[in-house]
């Protein structure tokens, strides 16, 4: 199949409906994403027959119990996913905002507005519900997308985009704004990736590989969201028994995910008496741990941990315990390893918490709670495109004012330079 010339045809038709959506009314935008939600639940069994072929065909390749997660779906999930798309069309609209205004002194008003980005295609693996997500951010922010998902769901993708295309496209949504790419061979992405003039963004989700690739091949602008090897550190003056539920909800409630916590750091000062509850409760969850050799010769039941384990993103009951000497130690140790995603300190101590804060470079970054907020539900952004790592353009949990840009409208009376 010539998929240059099938992926350059979607990009010039929905370069044509980008043109159109952007000037599109909030009304008209609010009512699509409340459509696209309602024919996602009104046709929940066809996601399901078509997931449940996907998840067939995983477990036949052997694939492991974390991916398989993150590919299932239930009536739940179909659920939250519409959940999503009604919050975003709840949400104010920034197209058109003004953020910024001066009148210059040869008389000249200046202002700044948001306008969408353009044309965004969003390329990711196992879960489906991103599809439901990227289409309805891109759409309220004004952006036409293509979205391509990973060949293991290529079923579950193909239901849920032709429901919302089809909704979208009955109430007022320009035809071709909301594509998905049913190739699965790689070589549509490579194609995709150089669709420059075209696209004017890539985003990537999944993992580190995947990222890699894109960064580095893509001539299409790109926003990288990371991997999230994200830490906790429970300091010297930590409640005991807080650090030990804000870890068991970073690394349990949902281990596939990259905000969830991949290693846990202890002040030396606390180790003896902290990690002996710890351990208990991980292993109550099922959790193999994998330890230094000061955690091990406190819990001789955890696995030695290698220093490959300190950069290692699990996605799994996995997680890695060092005991470290004091704050800077656990900063240090942090700032080396981790994918600037999210990072968490359990501490009383207000000057620990600040510096930790202040010092620790990433995203997000917590003081005595979960690193499983990362998220555009959690922070009041409705349904997000992904957790940006980099520090170009956006950063953190990308919801609609992240797929903007901005624009510079100028009036005047005459005045010439």
């Amino acid at each position: 199949m010539d998929f240059e010339a099938e992926m350059r045809r979607k990009a010039e038709a929905a370069r044509v409906a980008s043109r159109k959506l952007s000037v599109l009314p909030t009304g008209v935008k609010n009512a699509a994403l409340m459509a696209m939600a309602d024919a996602l639940e009104k046709r929940s069994s066809m996601i399901l027959a078509a997931n449940e072929q996907d998840l067939e065909k995983a477990r036949q390749k052997g694939l492991k119990r974390s991916y398989l997660d993150r590919l299932m779906l239930n009536e739940n999930r179909i659920s939250q996913m519409a959940e999503g798309l009604r919050q975003t069309a709840q949400l104010p609209d920034p197209i058109s905002q003004g953020d910024y205004s001066t009148i210059r002194p040869n008389g000249l008003e200046i202002r700044r507005v948001r306008v969408p980005l353009g044309v965004i295609g969003i390329i990711y693996e196992a879960r489906p519900n991103v599809t439901a997500d990227a289409a309805g951010l891109c759409l309220k922010s004004g952006n036409a997308v293509i979205l391509r998902g990973g060949s293991e769901a290529i079923r579950s993708n193909t239901a849920i985009s032709s429901l919302l295309a089809k909704a979208a496209y009955e109430h007022g949504i320009p035809e071709g704004a909301l594509q998905f790419v049913e190739f699965t061979d790689r070589a549509a992405v490579d194609v995709m990736t150089h669709l420059s003039g075209l696209l004017d963004v890539i985003i990537p989700r999944g993992g580190a590989g995947l990222i890699k690739h894109i960064v580095e091949s893509s001539s299409v602008p790109v926003i990288e969201t990371g991997t999230g090897i994200c830490h906790t550190f429970v300091d010297e003056s930590a409640d005991q028994d807080m650090a030990v539920e804000i870890a068991i909800n970073a690394k349990t409630s949902h281990p596939s995910v990259c905000n969830a916590m991949e290693t846990l750091l202890v002040h030396q000062a606390i180790a003896a008496q902290f990690l002996p509850k710890l351990c208990a409760a991980m292993m109550d969850k099922h959790v193999e741990l994998r330890g230094c050799e000061q955690a091990r010769a406190i819990c001789p039941e955890m696995l030695p941990a290698t220093e490959e384990d300190w950069s290692t993103e699990y996605g799994d009951l996995i997680l890695s315990v060092k005991v470290v000497e004091d704050l800077s130690a656990a900063i240090a140790h942090i700032n080396h390893y981790n994918t600037g995603h999210s990072e968490s300190i359990v501490t009383t101590d207000i000057r620990n918490a600040h510096r930790f804060q202040r010092e620790v470079d990433a995203a997000a970054v917590y003081v005595n709670a979960s690193t499983r907020f990362t998220d555009g539900f959690e922070f009041g952004f409705g349904a997000e495109i992904g957790i940006s790592t980099q520090k170009l353009h956006a950063r953190g949990p990308m919801g609609l004012e992240e797929l903007t840009s901005t624009k510079y409208l100028i009036y005047g009376e005459g005045q010439v330079r």
